[in-house]
């Protein structure tokens, strides 16, 4: 049984966020080998096993797919492909969901590197934000980055998350297990919503007339687990 909140489209302009599908491999495969450098500094990896633990492997896709949509039918996980002028560029997953006296997720992405600077994961980022907090009903919403992450961070700094602290050795990415910089918003913080402030935001750039190029090195490089 579904939860009552997914599965869910989320639209502005050209961008679209729909769930992920097993007919979908043939386009995110191509979208990742042909990304590879570029996602390779960002991505999680399976840390090697301790003694005690378990032997993991990376997932096939078929059992990605599975498990996200596994996850979010039982209400902890909202697992989208991002689409851009009707192409899959990218994947964003709001994970860990909890309930309770927390109410609380966390969101990881990535986007094709040919898509970014045009706004695809900022606009993302806010459309989830908006759906979480009005929608699925939740209070508080996390992006746990990287230091080195320059172009990532200017996302969240643009879109008003609060910079919370570092978390050492947070996660396992590109082989080693890496410190990540916590950055959040609460529903009371956004009463109108995160897109209409990103917009906002994005119109005041506009009449500024920012130097050509700045918009290329917010590039929302991509962060995070995103399955």
């Amino acid at each position: 049984m579904n939860a009552p909140y997914w599965p869910a489209e989320l639209r502005d302009g050209d961008i679209v966020l729909r769930p992920i599908k097993l007919r979908d491999q043939k386009a995110w495969r191509e979208v990742n080998r042909r990304n590879r450098d570029w996602l390779r500094p960002w991505e999680a990896t399976i840390p090697p096993p301790t003694p005690s633990g378990p032997v993991t492997h990376r997932p096939t896709y078929r059992q990605m797919v599975r498990h996200l949509r596994s996850e979010a039918n039982a209400g902890r996980m909202l697992p989208f492909v991002i689409e851009y002028q009707g192409r899959l560029v990218g994947q964003l997953t709001v994970a860990g969901i909890t309930w309770g006296s927390m109410c609380s997720g966390h969101i990881g992405y990535w986007v094709d590197e040919a898509v970014a600077g045009r706004g695809v994961v900022p606009t993302s980022v806010a459309m989830v934000v908006d759906h979480c907090f009005r929608t699925v009903g939740l209070h508080r919403i996390e992006v746990c980055i990287r230091p080195e992450n320059g172009p990532s961070r200017r996302v969240v700094e643009k879109l008003g998350f609060r910079e919370e602290g570092l978390r050492p050795r947070y996660l396992h990415i590109d082989g080693a297990w890496r410190d990540h910089l916590v950055f959040a918003l609460t529903a009371e913080e956004v009463p109108d919503g995160l897109l209409a402030r990103w917009r906002r935001t994005r119109a005041q750039e506009r009449s500024r007339h920012e130097l050509p190029g700045r918009e290329q090195r917010d590039r929302g490089i991509p962060h995070g687990p995103s399955n």
